[in-house]
């Protein structure tokens, strides 16, 4: 015991005198280095750093020259800082590609793709002829435990099914968009905001193609038409009203007092511009605007071709039932019944051509090499660089196209990251560390923690000796001196050290002891490295335009530098590496929602068919059937899986309690596990 106190005051000491947090005159020098890096990170220029964009590709040089700037050596990798593979990260649209519809006597309406129709990018490839079928919202919700019973029969789950007494198979399908009641905050499809999981496009399209339709011409529901036109309407009022009020108050100042005219005058304007701008939006604003190709993801080849068509280009071809989109949507709305028609003498052909692109990505590292007994072994310190680009599928602003910056994610992370490569390149010019120290900023984590799902595929440095990984992701906006720390119970070691050096840099410390969670940490605890994931809290901005580097409190990502400085150097230089313990749950946002938990990590860098898992949670329900790291889950019960949104989609056709079997490919051979689903988590 008095060894270890010995030596834990000697750590303390060595930490103190060489790595004390930045003081006095040199604050604003480094507040304003900081600040420097996250408005390049952050700025209109990088694009949002978009995988697959040329804005990624500048950060990745900008990184890798300041890594080198500040001492690391950036050949590790082949001769180099990057890390390089390719992913897919989009799709484009070729030759053939054709939608022709064929009516009662022989009319033909021949659509134009890019203004009549749009091919659908997240659909497969192919040729196509068949008759028409009108399915509704192309939902089967049947097989659901979770769907909520309906008014009408408060008893038993729902049983509501677009493809019900009508056969699909072989035949083009006119599906809707979202879901029933969208009106209804209760909706019986469990819908959140009138919107449920079930209109998901990709849900929608898993069930489409196990009922084996030969293509699929999406239309937009008319009621979120029908809003889009009435939330301008109330808009333009309050705006004319605030006109009218503006002119009122304008005319009551005496013409005498000069500041107030002004003053008014321009408030008046002001109004009326604002009146104005949102009148001419309305006039050419499109309530049955198209899906652009490229919106919702990439060319599936389990999936039939896909358009999307106008309303009034479907109300033609139901006109020959005698019934159009509108009244349809009325009549589920009704009794939430389907009402699922063959569309009576038309018939429909073409060929959709989807070739995915794919993109070289690069995880940039730099290495400060460690010196003395332990120096083989490696301490990470990450953050994400990558952030969403332009939007899409991981915007939170539905439809925008606007450069999304992520300031705080993830630049402030990757800005904290090139803080603390400078300090330890300066460290290391007059005593080197005891551990080999590797700085990585990730590529591909919103895409689905790619980047470190990458390394610890083909680790630059041995895994068995890694020793710890500390992360950073959006650590820019800190409130009320709160920074969360995911990882606190990974290790034995953590918790102690960062109250000890905290007393420095006097955060109100929030402790979250799961090792696994949302962000590139994760890939390494899944390998059983103890970590820190360090986190200064969710705000409104997030995954949207809006996350700009003004927001940031500059001051707070310097003292995470200083705080993680310390715990970096703690171990480095202790003479033991930090044990690694197991911790039961994930920490951070999860989605599972609804479904049965089962405890599986995702391999997001897998693209072989299948669910790839990295880990399972500790206690969890996979782990006592048998499942590993490694696994590849190929079915559940009777369904199939080819990907993450199959596996999503097939727990919920389960309960908690269930006895489920699991098909798994573990060394190139398959196996059978049976899995007892937990409650939802």
């Amino acid at each position: 015991m008095l060894r270890v106190m010995i030596v834990f005051a000697s750590l303390g000491l060595l930490v103190c005198s060489w790595a004390l947090p930045v003081r006095g005159e040199a604050i604003p020098k480094t507040n304003e280095r900081l600040l420097d890096d996250i408005k390049f990170l952050a700025s209109d220029e990088l694009e949002g750093r978009g995988v697959g964009t040329q804005g990624i590709n500048v950060a990745a040089e900008f990184i890798k020259s300041h890594f080198a700037k500040s001492g690391l050596a950036v050949d590790r990798v082949d001769g180099d800082a990057f890390q390089k593979f390719d992913i897919t990260t989009g799709s484009k649209l070729v030759d053939p590609k054709s939608l022709q519809l064929i009516g009662p006597d022989g009319k033909t309406i021949e659509l134009t793709i890019g203004s009549d129709v749009e091919v659908c990018s997240f659909g497969g490839s192919g040729n196509f002829e068949g008759d028409i079928v009108f399915c509704g919202y192309g939902i089967d919700a049947t097989d659901d435990p979770h769907a909520e019973p309906s008014a009408e029969n408060k008893s038993d789950s729902l049983k509501y099914n677009d493809f019900a007494g009508i056969d699909v198979e072989g035949k083009v399908v006119i599906v809707m968009r979202r879901n029933p009641r969208q009106a209804d905050p209760k909706s019986p499809l469990g819908a959140e905001h009138g919107v449920s999981r079930f209109a998901d496009l990709k849900s929608k399209m898993n069930t489409l193609a196990a009922y084996k339709a030969a293509a699929v011409l999406f239309v937009n529901d008319p009621y979120s038409g029908r809003k889009s036109a009435e939330s301008r309407r109330e808009n333009l009022a309050k705006l004319n009203e605030k006109v009218t009020i503006a002119a009122e108050e304008f005319l009551a100042i005496e013409p005498a007092e000069a500041d107030k005219v002004t003053a008014a005058r321009n408030k008046l304007a002001e109004v009326v511009n604002q009146a104005k701008s949102l009148k001419q939006s309305a006039e050419t604003a499109n309530d049955d605007a198209l899906m652009k190709f490229g919106y919702a993801g990439n060319g599936d080849t389990r999936f039939p071709p896909t358009f999307h068509v106008q309303i009034k280009t479907c109300d033609e071809m139901l006109a020959a039932v005698h019934t159009d989109l509108a009244k349809l949507e009325s009549e589920i709305d009704s009794d939430m019944k389907p009402r699922s028609l063959v569309v009576t003498g038309w018939k429909a052909k073409g060929a959709a051509t989807v070739e995915k692109v794919r993109s070289d990505v690069f995880n940039v590292i730099g290495v400060i090499d460690g010196e003395g007994p332990n120096a083989d072994e490696t301490i990470v310190i990450g953050a994400h660089y990558d952030h969403v680009g332009r939007g899409g599928a991981n915007s939170l602003a539905p439809g925008s196209t606007e450069i999304h910056n992520g300031a705080d994610d993830n630049a402030s992370g990757a800005t904290t990251l090139l803080e603390l490569a400078r300090r330890f390149g300066e460290h290391a010019k007059t005593k080197k560390p005891g551990r080999r120290l590797v700085f990585i900023a990730f590529t591909g984590e919103e895409l689905g923690l790619l980047g470190s799902a990458r390394y610890v595929k083909y680790p630059v440095f041995p895994l068995d000796k890694t020793v710890a990984m500390l992360n950073m992701d959006m650590v820019g906006r800190l409130k009320e001196d709160k920074l969360i720390v995911y990882g606190t119970k990974t290790s034995s070691n953590w918790e102690s050290e960062l109250n000890q050096f905290n007393a420095t840099t006097q955060f109100k410390l929030i402790f979250k002891p799961e090792g696994f969670g949302p962000s590139d940490h994760s890939s390494f605890y899944a390998k059983k490295i103890p970590v820190l994931h360090f986190f200064t809290g969710e705000h409104s901005d997030y995954h949207r335009p809006s996350d700009d580097w003004d927001k940031i409190n500059i001051d707070g990502m310097r003292r995470v530098a200083d705080l993680m400085e310390q715990v970096v150097i703690a171990t480095a230089e202790q003479p033991t590496r930090p044990d690694y313990l197991e911790v039961k749950g994930v920490g951070g946002p999860t989605r599972s929602g609804s479904r049965p938990f089962v405890g599986t990590i995702p391999e997001f860098g897998n693209e072989d068919p299948g669910y790839a898992i990295s880990g399972v949670s500790p206690g969890g329900p996979a782990e006592k059937a048998g499942l590993m790291g490694g696994d590849r889950i190929i079915q559940l019960g009777t369904h199939k899986v080819q990907n993450l949104e199959d596996y999503d989609a097939a727990l919920r056709k389960f309960s908690a309690g269930d006895e489920v079997d699991f098909v798994v490919v573990r060394d190139k051979k398959e196996l059978t596990l049976k899995v007892t689903m937990a409650p939802p988590r």
